[in-house]
């Protein structure tokens, strides 16, 4: 089991920024199309995180043309170029599922001042 930890170990990348639930993320999806490869941005409400070391995952969520789409991301994934936060909310929950359930305005998340 070891050498297992150590093959996981290398295979980290630290170049996320520290970000948490009730954040608003912009990750930057590389998407190969055909012989080309772009990158797409998908920018939402970080609603869940799974840390589990090489396999830690990340869910974020946005309203698209009305209807909801949830995005699940692999932390670690050398598919994914970037990840940005746009603002810091301030949410008591580790997991924001109640957002599924709510419309318009009802959605909004607080931001985190620094004073």
């Amino acid at each position: 089991m070891n050498e297992l930890m150590k093959f996981e170990q290398a295979q980290i990348r630290n170049s996320a920024p520290p970000f948490r639930a009730g954040d608003t993320l912009r990750v930057h999806v590389k998407v190969a199309e055909g012989g080309r490869e772009r990158i797409q941005i998908f920018e939402g409400v970080c609603i869940g995180r799974h840390n589990a070391g090489f396999n830690s995952t990340f869910t974020v969520r946005k309203v698209s043309f009305g209807e909801g789409v949830e995005r699940v991301f692999p932390l670690h994934s050398p598919r994914l170029a970037k990840i940005e936060r746009v603002r810091q909310g301030d949410v008591r929950r580790a997991k924001l599922y109640y957002l599924r359930d709510r419309t318009g305005k009802a959605t909004r998340i607080r931001e985190k001042r620094d004073w």
